[in-house]
C-alpha cells in the first residue's frame, strides 16, 4: 500500500509546508489501515464517520462525539462510513515551531518534559461546535490576513484546551516536543495481540520489513511470525483451559482473521483443537 505524506497531499502550492493549515478532508470510500506519514502534528475533527488510528503500541477509536490531536509520524489510518454516506472531517495541521512559540508565551516553565502518549483525547463540547464554525470561514478569508488568523484561532483552541484540562493536556504538548521515542521492544510487546500485520508493525516502528525482520531475530532470536503466533496460541490456550472464553470468541480478539486459521494454528502447536482444551 503507498504511504500517504500528509499534509503535503491536501496542499494545493508547490511551494514549503506551511506552518498551519486547515483541510476539510471528505470521501465516500471506506479506508482501512492506510499508511501515513504525518508531517505535522494534526488535530482531527470527526463531523460524520468513525475513525481508527494504529500508532507504534497503541491504538485509538473515535466518533464524532470526540476528537482527537495527533503526533506527527507514521500511523495507520482506518476510516469508516457511518450512517451518512460520505465520511467527513476538519483537520487542523500545525508545526513544531508553533507549538513551541505557544509554550514559550503560555505555558508553564515548570512542567517537565517526558515521553507522552502520540494521541489525545478531547471530548467535543458546545465551544468545540462553535470553534469548528468559526474555521468554515478560512476559504473565504483574504490570502493577506489568513496567516494571522489562523494563529490567533490556533492560539484560541490551544487555549481553552489547557483551561479544560489543566496540566495533563499541557504536559502532552510538552511531549510533542520531546525527542524521546518509544523503544523497538515496547512497540513490539504492545502489539502482540493486534491484528497488524508484520509490515505494518515495521511501518510504525520507521523500518522497512527486510530491516524490522532483521533487528527483531537480533533481538528475540526468533523470526517474528514464530514469536508472535507463539505468543498468541499460548494466551490462548491459558484462557481456554480457565474457561475465561469460548473458541469462537477468542479468534479475532488475539489477532486472527477467522476461527479456521486459529484452530489450524492451535491444533499445530498443542496437538489438539481449541474446542479440546
Amino acid at each position: 500500500m503507498e504511504i500517504q505524506n500528509i499534509p503535503e497531499i491536501y496542499i494545493k502550492s508547490e511551494n514549503k509546508t506551511p506552518d498551519l493549515f486547515v483541510y476539510d478532508f471528505k470521501m465516500t470510500d471506506e479506508v482501512v489501515k492506510s499508511k501515513v506519514n504525518l508531517g505535522l502534528h494534526m488535530f482531527s475533527f470527526l463531523q460524520t464517520g468513525k475513525k481508527k488510528v494504529h500508532f507504534a503500541g497503541t491504538s485509538i477509536a473515535v466518533s464524532k462525539a470526540q476528537s482527537i490531536l495527533i503526533k506527527k509520524g507514521n500511523c495507520l489510518w482506518t476510516e469508516l462510513l457511518d450512517k451518512a454516506s460520505t465520511y467527513y472531517c476538519k483537520l487542523l495541521f500545525f508545526s513544531e515551531k508553533r507549538l513551541q512559540n505557544f509554550l514559550k508565551k503560555y505555558g508553564k516553565n515548570n512542567l517537565a518534559t517526558k515521553k507522552g502518549m502520540s494521541f489525545f483525547v478531547i471530548q467535543n463540547d458546545n465551544y468545540i461546535l462553535s470553534y469548528l464554525n468559526s474555521l468554515s470561514s478560512v476559504n473565504s478569508t483574504e490570502p493577506a490576513f489568513l496567516d494571522h488568523f489562523l494563529s490567533v484561532k490556533f492560539e484560541e483552541l490551544m487555549l481553552y484546551l489547557i483551561n479544560k484540562y489543566g496540566d495533563n493536556f499541557e504536559l502532552y504538548l510538552h511531549s510533542l516536543i520531546s525527542k524521546k521515542q518509544s523503544s523497538f521492544n515496547n512497540i513490539i510487546e504492545n502489539s502482540i495481540y493486534t491484528n497488524l500485520k508484520l509490515e505494518e508493525i515495521a511501518f510504525l516502528c520507521n523500518m522497512s520489513l527486510s530491516t524490522f525482520k532483521r533487528k527483531f531475530i537480533k533481538e528475540y532470536k526468533v523470526s517474528p511470525g514464530k514469536w508472535f503466533q507463539d505468543k498468541k496460541l499460548n494466551k490462548a490456550k491459558k484462557m481456554l483451559e480457565n474457561k475465561e472464553a469460548k473458541p469462537s470468541n477468542l479468534y479475532y480478539e488475539l489477532g486472527y482473521s477467522n476461527l479456521s486459521n486459529f484452530s489450524i494454528a492451535y491444533k499445530n502447536k498443542f496437538g489438539k483443537s481449541p474446542r479440546n482444551a
